[in-house]
């Protein structure tokens, strides 16, 4: 089962460093991801998604590899790679796995204009190496698909390791 998380953060560009962090621990395999989305709330209100997988443009691309293959038996590898990338596009577009648009951007509607929120959804992780990285960029935790103990507990280990990272930070003989 899958787990979700839901930190907010002060700007945009923190939101991102940490999805970037979070797919570099992945690449560690420290932490298995089934989605991850930064969403913004503008200053002007509006909500804007910023999806790991961009769906519509892979859709399109292997719709034209394929369009193309096909169209070449037909002595068309123009048309068959246009009508390709066409039919491609669009089931990439109906394609939405992970966690959905509809809720993020509900749950979004809550933060301050400027701001951002990091959504991961975790098949499986590491939480003493995890935690430790996160914490450092701040953030407020906002939702979590864990139970009410398990999410105290989260919130204690995100106090404590930015407790420690803060420590570690200050100057000697401060």
């Amino acid at each position: 089962m899958s787990n979700l998380f839901v930190v907010a953060y002060n700007d945009l560009a923190t939101a991102n460093q940490v999805r970037e962090k979070m797919l570099d621990l992945a690449k560690q395999h420290l932490v298995e991801l089934e989605d991850i989305v930064v969403v913004e709330r503008r200053e002007d209100g509006k909500i804007k998604l910023h999806q790991a997988v961009n769906y519509t443009a892979t859709g399109a691309a292997g719709g034209a590899l394929w369009g193309g293959v096909i169209g070449l038996l037909f002595l068309v590898p123009l048309l068959g790679a246009a009508v390709g990338a066409a039919a491609g596009a669009a089931g990439g577009a109906a394609t939405d796995t992970g966690i959905n648009d509809d809720f993020m951007k509900d749950l979004s509607q809550n933060l301050q204009p400027g701001a951002a929120a990091l959504f991961v959804l975790v098949k499986q992780a590491s939480p003493d190496k995890v935690i430790p990285e996160i914490a450092t960029y701040g953030g407020h935790l906002v939702q979590t698909s864990l139970s009410n103990e398990e999410e105290e507990q989260l919130r204690a280990a995100l106090e404590a390791a930015r407790g420690g990272a803060a420590a570690q930070e200050a100057p000697k003989g401060a």
